[in-house]
């Protein structure tokens, strides 16, 4: 990496940035390092001065530098003062491509979604210290960057954040809970679960615990909890327990026990959006003469794939399987029956 060119000056002294007393850790190294490059064999008090910290503070600068970035610092006591015994050409500060800049900027215009949560805090600190890491060469534009891109839900979920920090905690700890828990258009009824994974799944926050009253795994959204407390009980989760084959069959989150072939026909004007898209690890797309095209999934259960069928409007056609065909009509009906 480019070092930052400093004045050739006997007494070391590099003139002074503007920045606060406060700068990060690293920062702070790159700045002893230039002084140190400049020459003079500063001390620890000429440069807290320099720095504008404590002598105590750069002491532990100078021992991170020597021995867990190696570089061959050493006091010199006839000089009373501190040098390099070794050239050396580059700071050991991260090394970072404006495209990878451009990442991280990205990532952070993501994080929309976590605003408020528990995790907000870790992953905002994480990003805060590989953006001070940085070097002062790379020559990006960050407003440019925030100005052009941005995460933008159409229906962004309701969180009550004191639970959904009980249960992120709960997760990670492996805390028993016990809630009050409301199915819709249901009273609300207490379940004891041992909370295995909370995801966020297209756009949208489950929980996925065991409940002991039923038995099983079952999928809960956190905005249906009434309330909740840890039951003063751990549990070990169960070995056998995979996100990914619970949902491998499902369209959402929903997963059942059946087997079905989902066949759906999508006229030309559809057809385009359909092609632009994953839906399903299982799809294979045929497309159709007339310029439509033909999605055929394997399921396990046809509730959320009515659902979107719906949204789809007069759009798209389901081929199969009968017990789908017949369930799209009933709620085609009931759209349009009178009031």
């Amino acid at each position: 990496m480019a070092q930052t060119k400093v004045p050739e000056n006997p007494a070391y002294r590099v003139p002074p940035t503007t920045a606060p007393s406060s700068r990060p850790p690293l920062e702070r190294m790159l700045r002893i390092h230039q002084i140190l490059q400049a020459g003079g064999y500063p001390n620890a008090t000429s440069l807290a001065r320099e720095i504008e910290v404590s002598a105590k503070t750069i002491h532990r600068d100078i021992e991170f530098m020597r021995d867990r970035m190696s570089l061959p610092l050493e006091y010199n006591h006839a000089h009373h003062g501190f040098a390099y015994t070794a050239e050396v050409n580059a700071f050991p500060t991260m090394q970072i491509t404006e495209g990878e800049i451009f990442a991280l900027v990205v990532a952070e215009k993501a994080l929309q979604q976590y605003r408020g949560t528990s995790f907000e805090k870790p992953l905002l600190s994480a990003i805060k210290k590989m953006e001070q890491a940085l070097p002062d060469t790379i020559s990006l534009n960050l407003a440019d960057i925030a100005q052009t891109i941005s995460f933008r839900t159409r229906a962004a979920p309701i969180l009550n954040l004191k639970i959904f920090d009980v249960l992120a905690r709960a997760v990670s700890q492996r805390q028993q809970l016990e809630l009050h828990y409301r199915k819709p258009g249901q009273k609300a009824e207490p379940r004891i679960i041992d909370p295995y994974h909370l995801a966020n799944i297209n756009g949208e926050w489950f929980l996925f615990a065991f409940d002991h009253a039923r038995k099983d795994i079952r999928t809960f959204a956190p905005a249906r909890i009434q309330s909740l407390s840890p039951t003063g009980k751990t549990f070990e989760r169960a070995q056998k327990f995979s996100l990914e084959k619970r949902l491998r069959d499902s369209f959402g989150v929903h997963s059942g026990e059946g087997e079905f072939e989902v066949v759906i026909r999508f006229n030309a004007r559809a057809a385009d959006y359909i092609r632009e898209k994953k839906w399903h690890p299982s799809q294979t797309l045929r497309d159709l003469k007339d310029g439509g095209a033909e999605l055929t999934l394997k399921l396990s259960s046809l509730a959320e794939v009515q659902r979107w069928v719906l949204s789809w409007g007069g759009d798209a056609e389901v081929l199969k399987p009968a017990e789908l065909i017949e369930s799209v009509r009933a709620a085609a009906r009931k759209i349009l029956k009178p009031a």
